[in-house]
């Protein structure tokens, strides 16, 4: 299958982290490694519009 359309961002900062969320709200999920949120979005059990990559972010390593 596959995943809904969504509009990706990919934050460097906790800061502009939490100004995404805090801009897309409800609409947004976070991506921090895939193993859950993937499988749900292929499967479109999960149908954010907005899907915001923390994997970059080096303060939460």
């Amino acid at each position: 299958m596959k995943p809904p359309p969504f509009e990706y961002a990919d934050p460097r900062t906790v800061e502009e982290t939490v100004a995404l969320l805090g801009q897309y709200g409800d609409e947004a999920e976070v991506l921090a490694g895939g193993q859950s949120l993937v499988p749900l979005l292929n499967f479109r059990l999960a149908r954010p519009r907005y899907l915001i990559d923390v994997n970059r972010v080096a303060e939460l390593d």
